[in-house]
């Protein structure tokens, strides 16, 4: 996503995305995807280097809301490592994907595996939700949008759409950040806890909903908006 690149265009023909045609344009992704997509990879890549930090140092006898959320995943400490590490490097993968650099093919076919593995191993952390069946019901909808997105993309790479790949692949991105977007909206939460008298446990289910609700939801309407007109960068 580098404004400085050239794009390149993939415009729709015969309406399945067969036969697609390229030429080289100026535009490129708007800026406030681009701050909202690195701004989002900052904070999952910080996310989970706080929590491996945490994990590998436990602070005992806390009493504070943080302290207890700490306890809460260090209780299947393996399983929370089994899926942020992958994820971490899912989302450090995906501005190469994004890029579709033709030297980045390896990036494409590990973005695929490990985003399956994500997806699964987020479906047995859900076992565990600090927000109780407000964020496992949040975790299984947007879970499997995402799963059902990378299957998409992956179809139709294997049949050589272009455009239809990228449509699947920038829904599947879009929702997997959703995570880092519910970290700002807890912080609101806990910030405001004073006053709401809200727990972790009440709010975490909402913040899940709000988060990934954001980032679904815009890049929904900035897909539809392209058209069958999407920017790749040469």
């Amino acid at each position: 996503m580098d404004a400085k690149a050239p794009a390149r265009v993939i415009e729709m023909r015969g309406g399945a995305g067969r036969g697609v045609s390229s030429g080289y344009s100026a535009y490129g992704y708007p800026r406030w995807l681009k701050v909202g997509f690195w701004i989002c990879v900052v904070i999952a890549v910080a996310v989970v280097l706080r929590r491996v930090a945490v994990l590998a140092h436990p602070t005992q006898g806390g009493t504070s809301p943080t302290a207890a959320l700490d306890a809460v995943f260090a209780s299947h400490a393996a399983l929370t490592l089994a899926h942020i590490l992958p994820a971490m490097v899912f989302v450090l993968l995906t501005p190469f994907v994004l890029l579709q650099r033709s030297s980045a093919m390896w990036a494409e076919r590990l973005f695929f595996l490990l985003g399956a593995w994500v997806g699964f191993t987020a479906y047995a952390m859900s076992a565990h939700p600090v927000g109780g069946w407000v964020e496992r019901s949040a975790v299984l909808l947007f879970n499997s949008l995402f799963l059902v997105s990378l299957g998409r993309a992956f179809v139709a790479a294997r049949r050589g759409e272009a455009l239809v790949k990228m449509r699947w692949m920038l829904r599947s991105v879009a929702i997997l950040l959703g995570i880092a977007t519910t970290r700002p909206v807890m912080g609101v939460f806990f910030a405001t806890s004073r006053l709401t008298h809200l727990e972790p446990g009440q709010f975490f289910g909402i913040a899940f909903w709000i988060g990934f609700s954001i980032n679904t939801i815009a890049m929904e309407l900035w897909l539809r908006s392209r058209g069958d007109r999407l920017p790749v960068a040469a």
